[in-house]
């Protein structure tokens, strides 16, 4: 049985859905910048993005470790979201709200990057689906 779980494994290889980026939303930027960088010497860089005042956090891990972005908090109840790879936003959205979850805003365009979909699980915890795509316009 475990031959036939190997030959099915390797006929059909999926992306892994491994975190690949998080995003701090943050009342006072100066503060926040100020405690990740003591507290893990995680650097900051300003990033051009649709959301202004976007900041790039290099988490000076491997090149497979996620970084992220800190901005400013767009809503009082808005907390720290991760990123989930998928080989498709589109199919994504469609499985979460099979199982009973909710997409919240869209697949929106990352130009020259990928597509993102911000959603939510049963439990109301928020998530995004990230689907790495250079040609994203």
């Amino acid at each position: 049985m475990a031959k036939n779980a190997q030959k099915r494994k390797a006929k059909n290889p999926k992306m892994p859905a491994s975190i690949c980026w998080f995003e701090v939303p943050a009342d006072d930027l100066g503060r926040a910048k100020k405690f990740y960088g003591s507290l893990f010497g995680w650097k900051f860089a300003k990033l051009p993005a649709a959301v202004q005042n976007y900041w790039h956090i290099d988490t000076g891990g491997e090149d497979a470790s996620p970084d992220g972005g800190v901005f400013p908090r767009m809503h009082p109840k808005q907390t720290i979201t991760v990123y989930v790879s998928v080989p498709s936003v589109d199919k994504a959205m469609v499985k979460v709200k099979k199982l009973g979850g909710t997409v919240c805003a869209g697949r929106t365009a990352v130009p020259g990057m990928g597509y993102f979909a911000i959603c939510a699980d049963q439990e109301e915890n928020v998530f995004a689906l990230w689907e790495p795509n250079e040609r994203a316009k």
